[in-house]
C-alpha cells in the first residue's frame, strides 16, 4: 500500500485550474505505484475562500468540478478537500472519490475562530466521522483543526481507524512546524493511530502556506519529513500495516524560514495577480535593501524596478551604498531628483504656512512626493509598488500616508527591526547583495539634517519587545513592566500603537509571519475611548 501526499499550491478560486492540477498528481501518484493521493484542506477551490463562501453559486460551481474530478479517479483514490453545502447548512469537506464517483464525504468538526481564521462565519459544525477501507487497512478523516483538539480524532479511532488522514492548509508562522508536531504527538498518545499529514503550499494574500507535510507512525515517531515552501508530491508506503520509514527533509527554521515565507508571498501575489513587476523606492537604508533582495530572489531581476529619489537630506553615501546593491543584483534602476518638486510644493503652500515654524509637515511632504512618483509609474507601467515599512514602525505609526506607505503589497509589514537586521545578515550569508554599510549605519529617515530613528522612537530592541508582549502575546501594561522594560518606554509604545490605528487600518496587505501580524488577526478600533491602564 502506497499513499502520495500532494502538497500543492492551489490558485483560489481558480477550480479548473485546481481540478487539472490535482489529476495531474494523481496520474504521477499512479506512475508511482500510489493507492490513494491525500490532498490539502480546500484543495479543490483553494484557501481561505471567505465570503465567496457566502453564495450559493460558488458551492454549485464546486459541486461541478468536483464530480468532473471524480471521473478522473480511476485506478487511484482521491480525497479533496472542498466546501459543502447540504440544504441551508455549509461544510467544511473532504470527499473521497473511487471509481468515477463521490464515494464518501467528511465534514470538518472543529471550526477555528481565532486568529486569522474565521470558519464559524462560514460553516456548521461535522459530526460523523468518515471512515474507509481499502486494501484491508480502515482509514479515517480529519481535517485541519479537527487534529488540534481530541474529538474528531477519538470519533475516528471508535469507528475503527487504524490511520488518520488529516488535509490541511495550515499557515506559516515563525516556529509553526514545532508546534504542529507537538500537537500531533498529542492526538498520537490519545488514538495511537498513525497520522498522515498534507498541507497545502503557497501565498494568498497576507498568508503564507508552508507545506513542510509530514507523517508520524503510531509511536508519535517522524517516519517522513517532506520540504516546506515547494511542492511535493510525496510517496509513504505501508508494508504489512506499518509505516516504511522515507524522506526526512531539513524544514529550515528561524531567518532562514521567514527569508524563504518572505519570496514565496511576494512570488505569489505578484504572479497570481498577473503584475508584470514590481516597483520600490530604494532610499540606502536597510528595510529597502532587504526588500529588494526579496523581490529579487522571488522574481529575477528582470521583474524588478528601483528607484532612488534624492532629497537635500539624502546622505551621499545613501545613494552610493543603493547604487552598488542594484549593480550587485542587476536590476532596473532610476534616481529622480524630488528637490524641484518639493520647492514648488513649499512655494505653493507658503502663503497658507505663513508665520509657521517648519515641523514634520515638511518631513511628510518628501514622503509623499516619493510615494507620488513611485504610484505614477505603478500607472504607467502596470507594475505593484512594494513598501518598504517594518512592523515596528508600523506598531508606532512612524510611517506616513500617503507616502512610503504608499503601494500595493507590504513585505515587511510582520518583520520587526531587529528581525530585518537577522533576516539580511542571513541573506548575506547565501551571498552578499547587501553592503555592509547598509546593515551597519545608524537607520533613518533622512527627512531632516542628522536625523536618526532613535531621535523620536526607543532603541529598537526595546521597542521590539515591548510590541512582542504587547502585540503577539497580549500581555497588559503591568505584566510588560514587570519584564524589566521601565514604565516610561512601556506607557510610550503603548500609547504610540493605540492612537495609530487609523494608519495601520490604511496600510496595504503585507506577509504574515508571526501568531499575530496587523492584518486580519488584529481587529482594534480606531475610535475608541478606552485607554489601557497605565
Amino acid at each position: 500500500m502506497k499513499i502520495a501526499i500532494a502538497q500543492i499550491n492551489c490558485f483560489l478560486g481558480d477550480l479548473v485550474g485546481n481540478s487539472a492540477k490535482i489529476a495531474e498528481y494523481a496520474q504521477a501518484a499512479k506512475e508511482q505505484g500510489a493507492d490513494i493521493l491525500l490532498t490539502p484542506e480546500m484543495s479543490l477551490c483553494g484557501y481561505p475562500p471567505e465570503d465567496l463562501l457566502l453564495r450559493d453559486g460558488f458551492y454549485r460551481e464546486c459541486d461541478l468540478a468536483l464530480a468532473e474530478l471524480a471521473k478522473q479517479a480511476q485506478g487511484i483514490v482521491l480525497i479533496v478537500g472542498h466546501p459543502h453545502q447540504v440544504g441551508e447548512n455549509r461544510f467544511n469537506a473532504a470527499s473521497v472519490l473511487i471509481d468515477g464517483k463521490v464515494f464518501r464525504t467528511y465534514h470538518k468538526h472543529e471550526l477555528p475562530n481565532h486568529s486569522v481564521f474565521d470558519e464559524k462565519r462560514y460553516f456548521e459544525h461535522g459530526q460523523q466521522a468518515c471512515v474507509f477501507e481499502l486494501g484491508g487497512i480502515k482509514f479515517g478523516l480529519n481535517i485541519c483543526a479537527d487534529v488540534w483538539e481530541s474529538t474528531a480524532a477519538s470519533r475516528a479511532r471508535e469507528a475503527g481507524a487504524e490511520i488518520l488522514l488529516v488535509l490541511n492548509a495550515s499557515p506559516y508562522h515563525f516556529d509553526k512546524q514545532a508546534t504542529r508536531h507537538e500537537t500531533l504527538h498529542e492526538r498520537i498518545d490519545e488514538t495511537a493511530l498513525p497520522i498522515v499529514y498534507a498541507n497545502m503550499v503557497g501565498g494568498q494574500d497576507e498568508l503564507v502556506f508552508d507545506g513542510a507535510s509530514f507523517v508520524m507512525d503510531a509511536d508519535g515517531t517522524l517516519t517522513h519529513q517532506f520540504p516546506a515552501f515547494e511542492e511535493v508530491l510525496g510517496i509513504v508506503e505501508i508494508r504489512e500495516g506499518n509505516l516504511v520509514a522515507g524522506e526526512i527533509a531539513v524544514v529550515e527554521k528561524d531567518e532562514a524560514s521567514i527569508y524563504r515565507a518572505l519570496c514565496l508571498g511576494v512570488r505569489d501575489y505578484i504572479q497570481k495577480n498577473r503584475f508584470p513587476g514590481i516597483l520600490l523606492g530604494l532610499s540606502g537604508g536597510i528595510d529597502s535593501a532587504l526588500t529588494l533582495a526579496v523581490a529579487v530572489d522571488a522574481l529575477g531581476a528582470d521583474k524588478v524596478r528601483a528607484v532612488m529619489m534624492p532629497s537635500p537630506y539624502t546622505a551621499q553615501i545613501s545613494i552610493d551604498d543603493s547604487r552598488e546593491m542594484v549593480k550587485i543584483l542587476g536590476v532596473r534602476y532610476e534616481e529622480l531628483d524630488i528637490l524641484p518638486t518639493f520647492t514648488a510644493l513649499q512655494d505653493t503652500l507658503s502663503p497658507v504656512f505663513k508665520g509657521l515654524p517648519a515641523d514634520t509637515t515638511e518631513e511628510n511632504l518628501q514622503a509623499r512626493i516619493r510615494g507620488t512618483l513611485l504610484m505614477a509609474m505603478s500607472n504607467k507601467t502596470g507594475s505593484l509598488v512594494l513598501t518598504t515599512g517594518n512592523k515596528s514602525e508600523m506598531t508606532v505609526g512612524y510611517a506616513t500616508l500617503y507616502g512610503d506607505m504608499a503601494g500595493g503589497f507590504a513585505v515587511l509589514k510582520d518583520v520587526s527591526k531587529t528581525w530585518v537586521y537577522r533576516i539580511s545578515n542571513y541573506r548575506n550569508t547565501l551571498g552578499r547583495v547587501i553592503p555592509e554599510r547598509i546593515i551597519t549605519r545608524p537607520p533613518s529617515a533622512e527627512l531632516k539634517p542628522d536625523q536618526t530613528d532613535q531621535d523620536s522612537l526607543p532603541p529598537y530592541d526595546v521597542l521590539d519587545a515591548i510590541m512582542a508582549c504587547y502585540v503577539e502575546k497580549n500581555m497588559s501594561i503591568p505584566q510588560i513592566v514587570k519584564e524589566g522594560f521601565s514604565p516610561a518606554d512601556v506607557q510610550r509604545v503603548v500609547k504610540l500603537i493605540r492612537i495609530n490605528e487609523y494608519k495601520r487600518r490604511q496600510a496595504p496587505v503585507g506577509i504574515r509571519i508571526t501568531d499575530r501580524s496587523f492584518g486580519k488577526d488584529w481587529r482594534y478600533p480606531i475610535t475608541a475611548r478606552y485607554q489601557d491602564d497605565f
